[in-house]
């Protein structure tokens, strides 16, 4: 790889070395799952040229990325860019309503009366 192992992807990488960095990645879940660029071709549809080049290069359309993963049962790893939207203090005061800050009290019991408990 191009970079330090465990930093990958970086702001200071240019677009083609973050793409490439991907490719590489697949190649290595690719290797370790024992398949060859063939037998990944055949269960996922998509030529062989085009896992080359995605592996190699870096290069290829999202649907193909996203058919590998399925080929090699790495979906998991899309689960990475799901996040759930912060809600905000504004939102949450909203949903909340009004919060009691004090009992009102039963208002027919006499002052001078013991409590029960």
């Amino acid at each position: 790889m191009t970079e330090k192992r465990g930093v990958i992807f970086s702001y200071s990488n240019s677009d083609d070395i973050i793409l490439q960095n991907l490719g590489e990645q697949l190649r290595q879940i690719r290797l370790n799952k024992n398949s060859t660029q063939n037998e990944l071709s055949e269960i996922s549809g998509i030529s062989r040229s085009a896992i080359s080049d995605l592996e190699n290069k870096g290069t290829g359309s999202m649907n193909t990325f996203v058919r590998v993963l399925r080929a090699l049962e790495k979906l998991e790893i899309l689960n990475h860019f799901v996040t759930e939207a912060p809600v905000s203090p504004v939102q949450i005061a909203k949903l909340r309503g009004k919060i009691r800050k004090r009992a009102s009290g039963t208002g027919n019991k006499p002052d001078n009366e013991e409590s029960e408990w």
